[in-house]
Order: C-alpha cells, then sequence, then structure tokens
C-alpha cells in the first residue's frame, strides 16, 4: 500500500497503483468527514524527524544544481523527497552526465506519470513504478539502490520494483533538477536529496511508518555513510542552498536565489494552487505551484488551493500578489465552497463564494456591492477567514478594508461577508479568478506561509508559522497540515 505524505484536500484521488487507507495524498472531498470520524487524520503529535526547508525548482527558469563526481561506484543510494507539478513534459529529479556519451537519469515521464530510469548507452528507460506520480499536493519518498548492478526502488517506504540492472557511477557531473544540462527540468518542490556513494541503503534508512497514522514520515540521516562523493542537501541555508550539510564539496547553484528556499516540506505540508483545478487549462503555473497566469479567452477561468479549510472551525490567513493585470482583465480573489472545475463560475459566483474585485467591490452570488479600494498590479491582498464565526475580511498592503476588524469575534466588525451557506463537502478553498473573455491576461501570487516572492517584514501565525509581508490578525493560522491537524484534532 502506498501512502503518500500530506493529509491533501483535493478534488479526486488521483493517484494509482496503490490502496490508501488514512488521509494522504488527493483526497475525493466526500471522504473527509469519514476521515475524521474514524480517527485516521493525523493529529498535531509527533510526525517523525522535522524537515525545516525544502528548494523550489522551476522549468521556466531553468533551476538546477550540480556537482563534479570524481569516482566510479558500482553500488549507491538516491533518496529524495519531492512534491511535484505535472508539467506535461518529462522531467529529471537527477541526472550523471559521464563523457562519452554515458549518461544516467531519474526521472518522470510526461505521457505516463511513471518513474523511470534512462541510460544513454542502452536508449533503455524502464520503470521504477508502475502507479502515476501526479499529486500536486502531496510530498512522496522516493529511494533507488544500486547494489553492485542491480536496482530496487521504493516509493513512501515501499518496495515497487527490482531487479532492475543498474549502471555505475562514473567521475563526471552530477544534476539535481535536470538531464545534461539544459533539458527536462524539474518542477516543483525537493527536500532531503541524499546521494549514498558505496552503500546501497533500504528505505527504511530515509524514512518510517508512524505509528499513530501509517504516513510514511522523514527520518535523520546525518548518520549514514554517505562515501567520498556523496552528500546531502537539507537546504537550510538560504544564501547557499547547494550547501553539503555533510561537509564535502557543495553542489553549484544555477539560477536559484535565496527566496527558492522553501518552509514547504514533508514535515509541514503547505497549501499551493491546485493545477488539477483548471476549467480551460487556461492557466500556467511557476514557482512550486504558487504563481498562477491566466491566459486570453479564460472566461469565468477558476482556480484553486490543494488544501481546503474547514467551513465552521478555525481562522485562516494567507496573501496573495496581484501581478499582473490588463485593462480586459477583472480579477476575483477569496474562497468557494468547493471544487468548480466542472462548471464555468467564478470565485464569487455561488451561493458559497465570496470575492474581492480589482474594482473595490465584493461580490457573491453573481452579484457585487460596494466595499473597499480598488487594487492593481503590485498591491498585496490579505485574506482572513474567522470560519468560526463564519466572517471573511480583505486587507489591501496591510489595511482592512471597510475598516474591518479580523479579530472582532462573532461582532464581524467591517467584514465583507457573514457566510450564510455550508458547502456539501464542509470545506471551502481559497482561490482567484479572471472573468475574462478577451485578449488580457492577468497574474498573482500566492503566499500560504512560504512565499514565491521577496518579503521585506517577516511575520508569522499564532502558531509560529509561515512568513509574511503583514501582521496576521491574532489568533489565525496559516493554510498547512499541521495547522490543518490540530484544528481537527
Amino acid at each position: 500500500m502506498i501512502k503518500s505524505n500530506g493529509g491533501i484536500i483535493g478534488p479526486d484521488n488521483v493517484t494509482t497503483g496503490g490502496a490508501f487507507g488514512t488521509a494522504s495524498g488527493v483526497f475525493k472531498l466526500g471522504e473527509v468527514t469519514n476521515l475524521i470520524k474514524e480517527s485516521k487524520w493525523p493529529t498535531a503529535g509527533p510526525q517523525g524527524f522535522q524537515v525545516a526547508n525544502s528548494c523550489r525548482f522551476d522549468d521556466g527558469s531553468s533551476t538546477q544544481m550540480n556537482k563534479t563526481i570524481s569516482s566510479t561506484s558500482t553500488t549507491w543510494t538516491f533518496s529524495c523527497w519531492i512534491k511535484l507539478n505535472p508539467t506535461g513534459t518529462n522531467q529529471y529529479l537527477a541526472s550523471w552526465d559521464m563523457g562519452s556519451g554515458e549518461s544516467l537519469g531519474i526521472g518522470i515521464e510526461a505521457s505516463s506519470n511513471q518513474l523511470f530510469i534512462y541510460t544513454s548507452s542502452t536508449g533503455q528507460a524502464p520503470k521504477l513504478y508502475d502507479g502515476k506520480l501526479r499529486d500536486p499536493g502531496a510530498w512522496m519518498n522516493i529511494v533507488i539502490k544500486n547494489s553492485s548492478g542491480t536496482i530496487t526502488s521504493y516509493i513512501n517506504g515501499t518496495q515497487v520494483k527490482t531487479s532492475i540492472t543498474g549502471t555505475a557511477l562514473a567521475s563526471g557531473t552530477l544534476r539535481i533538477g535536470c538531464y545534461t544540462g539544459s533539458n527536462y527540468f524539474y518542477d516543483g518542490y525537493m527536500s532531503e536529496v541524499v546521494l549514498i556513494d558505496g552503500t546501497a541503503y533500504n528505505a527504511d534508512s530515509f524514512g518510517e511508518f508512524n505509528s499513530q497514522t501509517g504516513i510514511w514520515v522523514p527520518k535523520d540521516v546525518s548518520g549514514l555513510t554517505f562515501g567520498s562523493d556523496g552528500f546531502y542537501l537539507d537546504f537550510k541555508d538560504s544564501a547557499n542552498l547547494g550547501n553539503d550539510a555533510n561537509g564535502g564539496t557543495d553542489l553549484t547553484e544555477v539560477n536559484l536565489t535565496s527566496i527558492d528556499q522553501s518552509t514547504d516540506t514533508c514535515s509541514t505540508n503547505f497549501a499551493t494552487m491546485n493545477p488539477l483545478e483548471n476549467f480551460y487549462s487556461n492557466f500556467t503555473f511557476s514557482e512550486g505551484n504558487l504563481s498562477v497566469v491566466s491566459g486570453a479567452n479564460g472566461y469565468f477561468s477558476p482556480i484553486l488551493s490543494t488544501i481546503g479549510i474547514p467551513a465552521t472551525s478555525g481562522k485562516w490567513y494567507c496573501e496573495v500578489k496581484f501581478d499582473v493585470a490588463s485593462t480586459t482583465v477583472y480579477s476575483f480573489i477569496g474562497i468557494t465552497g468547493s471544487p468548480i472545475a466542472q462548471t464555468n463560475l467564478n470565485i464569487g459566483g455561488r451561493t458559497y463564494g465570496y470575492a474581492y474585485i480589482y474594482n473595490g467591490q465584493k461580490y457573491n452570488n453573481n452579484s457585487g456591492s460596494s466595499y473597499g479600494n480598488g487594487y492593481v498590479e503590485g498591491d498585496i491582498i490579505g485574506i482572513a477567514v474567522d470560519a468560526t464565526n463564519s466572517k471573511i475580511y480583505f486587507s489591501k498592503n496591510g489595511t482592512w478594508q471597510n475598516s474591518g476588524n479580523p479579530e472582532s469575534g462573532s461582532t464581524g466588525t467591517g467584514a465583507a461577508f457573514t457566510i450564510s451557506t455550508t458547502p456539501t463537502q464542509g470545506f471551502y478553498f481559497f482561490g482567484c479568478s479572471d472573468d475574462n473573455n478577451g485578449t488580457g491576461t492577468s497574474a498573482w501570487s500566492w503566499n500560504f506561509g512560504s512565499p514565491p516572492f521577496a518579503i521585506s517584514s517577516g511575520n508569522t501565525d499564532a502558531n509560529g508559522f509561515g512568513n509574511f509581508e503583514y501582521a496576521v490578525p491574532s489568533g489565525y493560522l496559516s493554510l498547512n497540515t499541521k495547522n490543518l491537524a490540530a484544528v481537527l484534532a
């Protein structure tokens, strides 16, 4: 049974090749209530070794890391945790360019969404896992070991393939996040990236099943024997993301900066925007699915978060930067009560949809009314959802509109909306839409606590999570699995 790490609420179970018995991976919304009733949702208790940071790779920016390998090894192990974006193109997690036309690559095939290992000398790319890796909201651990020429692979602690003929690593260039330096770039997050030179470790050296949830969680790998060309990337140093935490030679970063360091990890999984919610296939995604751009003729085109918030529990906060707007674009930012990929309604187009529009109006059930100031390119919109008291507030560059006070509780001082309906599934999603049927485009960058844009101040939520431009209202939480687990416990 393959169990992905994360506890994500999404539109459908999009991973095949394994059964899911706990809150893990992308789940049908209707299953969430049963998971909570059966006490299968992860609580705020111990969740294994706590990973602090990841690195955000972006195929559009050709991001990668590289290092020179000096020796030849017939025995090696590669392990990493990933949260990927299915881009529609092949993408490589790692590759070795060993000269004389010989190369090796570990990647995910676009047409099948399957993990494979490619060797240029044979032109063969055998599959390392028969299931499909296409979940944009869950972290998963991949371990591949080569023991004297025989490859065995593991996904989240479960052995999925063995007896595949492997290739020795010879002197040359190793790359993380692409193939041969200029092709098939990886798009998504990586954490705990490990290369072991000279030892074939099983998956249980890198993770373990949590006794409460059955979810595969990380272990501390610092005590492993890495070998002469091995390394350990923990991404804790934002000024040197290629730092080898094992003390060896650092990897060289290409097109990566400090902003690519993220706190979205296999220990604390933050929401992103969901490429599966793309009704017109009109949105493009970058920066770990946090930056979204609408294309032309994307009329009422909506995009939603990977994680939902309980409709009646907790207080939740996020920020979104309005990056690009053209004259034919009408931005809607807010929440809606269920996935809307089956319809062409914008964020405020239903009774359970609530939006703040570019012109300063608020919008619900296809009707707009006066609310606050309009917003333009560069403005940062804050969204505060007090689900406990059924209130929604919006800020512009740190100023709460309509003299709103998100800390006013049931009084709801200056609230944009009082939530009047509860969606069938019991969850709301953050989202945006452009209401455009012309040639213009719009773009937003979402910050659920791990921002894709530079933050000048830095503010955390009530539990110490997140990095926000403006002060988080007292008692409000960023949208990640630890906070969600605490509210639902």
